[in-house]
């Protein structure tokens, strides 16, 4: 079997077209690295609460595996993004995530003066309101690991205090409880960017709505003339 003239996919290789008023948003690897991501906070989220609200405590019972399923997802918690530095997209949006352009700055601006229109918010494929949190989520994260992996092993660091670092840990514990069900909520609000997450697709309407820059990038990557495919 030959390949089409013109063609750069291996011979024999399935191509499909992707629909023409679609635009890839997430590859497959970082949809599961969100959604495994998510499964282990909520995991240690859930157990925090059992360990530490005494009506569900009480409720639950079982402390011995609370206290284990807490512990061990929340070492596990840092494990899908450092197998997720094997994806090149993965990669392409920390990259993504950690630079702020002038139009995030002014992204922040229009939400300080509560200017809700498109044009006034512009964004690349993460607005500035989702790179700070990944920012914040990522170091309070490892603050939690640390000050965990401290209460866990009291001899680790003996000048600071296991009481400090029970203290550290329930605060930093109900501050990420805050964002991330914030942090939901405003998925709930979106359906959309909610599809493109679980689907890793969303319409070009809505890209060009939310995040033009973006759209405008993958516009500038494919060339004129030529059918935006992926491989199966």
């Amino acid at each position: 079997m030959r390949s089409t003239a013109g063609s750069t996919a291996p011979t024999g290789t399935a191509m499909r077209p992707e629909p023409a008023d679609r635009v890839r948003r997430f590859s497959t690897a970082e949809r599961w690295i969100h959604r495994t991501t998510g499964y282990l906070m909520l995991v240690c989220l859930v157990t925090a609460a059992c360990l530490y609200l005494g009506p569900l405590a009480q409720l639950v019972g079982r402390r011995h595996l609370m206290v284990t399923l807490h512990e061990w997802s929340g070492i596990l918690l840092p494990l899908p993004f450092l197998l997720g530095l094997g994806s090149r997209a993965f990669r392409q949006d920390l990259r993504r995530i950690n630079r702020f352009a002038a139009y995030d700055r002014q992204w922040l601006r229009a939400v300080r003066r509560r200017q809700t229109s498109y044009a006034a918010r512009p964004a690349g494929k993460f607005n500035a309101g989702q790179k700070l949190y990944a920012g914040w989520i990522a170091g309070a994260v490892l603050m939690m690991m640390f000050t965990g992996l401290l209460m866990w092993f009291m001899g680790l660091l003996p000048f600071i205090s296991r009481t400090s670092a029970i203290f550290v840990h329930d605060l930093l514990a109900w501050a990420i409880t805050a964002v991330v069900l914030g942090h939901m909520r405003k998925a709930r609000q979106d359906p959309e960017a909610l599809l493109g997450m679980r689907t890793g697709y969303v319409s070009r309407s809505w890209a060009q709505r939310h995040h033009a820059k973006w759209l405008g990038e993958e516009r500038a990557k494919t060339p004129a003339g030529t059918d935006d495919r992926r491989m199966t």
